[in-house]
């Protein structure tokens, strides 16, 4: 990982997010969500698991803002927080958090609906008001400024350089759970601090899955394979799909398929640029499939944004409100799937420029 972030930075994050609080009228908002709170003050990008949390970040109207969490993170919270604005909580937790924050004037706090769990809201409700406040972060991380752009470009260069090697990855006799367990040691090789999300690998027909989950089915001579795969550099994910004919010998229906999704592709890479609605992304694709006449096998969105989550704003779907900016990062991953044979997808990262997008 590079250097951290200076301090500054983060405060001048937390200072556009105070923007908002103070013009919507709120005292303050708990930062819950572990992109966020990273996004907001660097501390700790990911939560243990799924039911704890490494602490909370309170971003006041006031200026007072607060850093929470337990005596396992004490000496890296320090490390970037002022002790006075640290509360380490222990078996107490929701009654500290609610103390500490009167004591600095606080008696209504706004949490993320979407990341605050229901026995955590009802746990802390007991101890201080409680109010929801949806979105008020992530708008804020849909621009990438031009150190995250830095990193998400290192970040894609270690995929890349992945991809080049799956020629030596994906070999006959091979299966599919060994062929990710190959290309995860080489995310670390090559640089990445850790995967962006489970290496999807999918033979065949399971490649028709676009979720795939690498199983026990072996690669074969003459066989398709699709490759969904992503790290994690500088703290910035990459996320890139590519599907391959192991062989020498493609059949027809698979060189027509993945011909059809690569021209959707590059119809969307073309025509990329600020002020084109989300939805029209999604429609630039949609319109080769309809053409060709098998747009019933483009089943998802065309794409996501990506940053430090792999699936971040924005989205690009047929009822996705918005449209894109300069600084936006997002994927381009058309797709077509058979179930009874194979699937093929083709992304790439695309950033949004002043007049175009350049792909990453």
């Amino acid at each position: 990982m590079n250097d951290a972030l200076d301090t500054a930075v983060y405060a001048a994050r937390r200072d556009r997010l105070r923007e908002r609080l103070a013009a919507a009228g709120h005292e303050a908002l708990l930062v819950s969500h572990a992109a966020n709170r990273f996004y907001l003050s660097g501390f700790e990008l990911h939560d243990p698991q799924c039911n704890e949390t490494a602490g909370y970040l309170c971003v006041a109207a006031n200026g007072r803002d607060a850093l929470f969490t337990d005596a396992r993170y004490r000496d890296a919270a320090l490390r970037l927080w002022p002790a006075r604005d640290l509360c380490i909580y222990g078996a107490g937790r929701f009654a500290s958090i609610a103390d500490f924050l009167k004591d600095r004037g606080i008696a209504r706090l706004g949490f993320e609906p979407t990341a605050l769990s229901f026995d955590t809201h009802a746990k802390l409700a007991e101890h201080i008001d409680l109010f929801p406040v949806p979105q008020a972060v992530e708008p804020l991380r849909l621009i990438k400024d031009a150190d995250e752009i830095a990193r998400m470009r290192r970040s894609a260069v270690v995929n890349h350089a992945v991809m080049a090697r799956l020629p030596e990855v994906l070999v006959p006799g091979r299966t599919e759970a060994q062929a990710a367990w190959e290309i995860e040691k080489l995310f670390r090789e090559l640089g990445a601090s850790e995967l962006a999300f489970s290496s999807i690998v999918g033979v065949d027909a399971n490649a028709a899955l676009p979720h795939a989950i690498p199983g026990e089915t072996v690669i074969r001579d003459e066989c398709l394979v699709l490759v969904d795969v992503g790290g994690r550099r500088d703290d910035y994910c990459s996320d890139q799909t590519r599907t391959v004919w192991v062989g020498n010998n493609p059949p027809e229906r698979f060189v027509t398929l993945l011909d059809r999704v690569k021209r959707a592709q590059t119809a969307v890479l073309d025509r990329l640029r600020p002020g084109l609605s989300f939805r029209e992304a999604y429609g630039l694709a949609r319109e080769v499939f309809v053409r060709e006449g098998v747009a019933e096998r483009f089943t998802h969105s065309l794409g996501h944004g990506i940053g430090l989550e792999t699936h971040e704003g924005p989205s690009l779907n047929p009822t996705s409100e918005g449209v894109l900016e300069p600084g936006m990062v997002v994927t381009v991953e058309p797709g077509l799937y058979y179930p009874e044979w194979g699937g093929a997808r083709w992304e790439h990262m695309a950033l949004i420029t002043a007049d175009g997008c350049e792909t990453l």
